[in-house]
């Protein structure tokens, strides 16, 4: 494997450094998008008995036991109750885009080095083929087996650069995909939680005044 690695070149230190990267913001990024750490069982389970003013406390206690995503939307719509509801969206919206931007941090790095990988390869290839063909050249061709050898070489490089873009790849669109999972799950839950809400600060309805009562009472 070292033998591999030093007979890839300059190059093949990038990708090295490459691989070291995406396999770190592979690792982190997979702990942070847990569906419990996003969306804690805890907080779902307080979001959905919320029905009144008590179980308004008990939901901002546990979103500040158990700091996620959901719980910060849910004290940002708390927040806001005594708002109009058009308001309190706003800001539930304003603060659900930093969300989004928090969960989908580094996986604009994957995408790059998925992009960037094969790339980085071809060139390791061309920069060793230019340096084999270049000594062949001033020595002449005096073997095939060091040829081919030596074409050999200079394609481990691109097939580096493969081997570290298809895992890349795989774990960029399975994150992406959970991202946006994640972001319906949570826009539906808050949705149906701020709509309860306003619905219980409602004032019930007055009766209608029942006909001929006032001329019954004053007879």
């Amino acid at each position: 494997m070292i033998q591999f690695l030093i007979a890839g070149g300059p190059f093949m230190l990038l990708l090295v450094l490459t691989s070291i990267v995406s396999l770190t913001f592979i690792i982190e990024r997979g702990l942070a998008l847990r569906r419990n750490k996003v969306v804690p069982p805890g907080v779902c389970d307080a979001l959905e008995r919320c029905r009144s003013k008590d179980d308004l406390t008990v939901l901002q206690v546990a979103c500040q036991q158990q700091p996620s995503p959901l719980g910060r939307l849910v004290l940002t719509a708390v927040e806001h109750l005594s708002l109009p509801k058009v308001e309190n969206q706003d800001a539930i919206q304003t603060h659900a885009r930093q969300e989004v931007v928090l969960l989908e941090r580094g996986l604009v790095v994957l995408e790059v080095i998925v992009g960037i990988s094969p790339l980085l390869g071809l060139v390791g290839t061309l920069h060793g083929l230019i340096t084999l063909f270049g000594d062949l050249g001033r020595s002449g061709l005096a073997d095939n087996a060091v040829l081919a050898k030596g074409i050999a070489i200079a394609l481990n490089t691109t097939l580096m650069g493969l081997l570290i873009a298809i895992p890349s790849l795989v774990f960029w669109s399975s994150f992406t995909k959970r991202v946006e999972t994640l972001t319906v799950e949570m826009e539906t839950m808050m949705d149906d939680f701020v709509r309860r809400q306003y619905r219980l600060k409602r004032p019930a309805p007055k009766e209608p005044a029942v006909k001929g009562l006032s001329k019954v009472t004053t007879e």
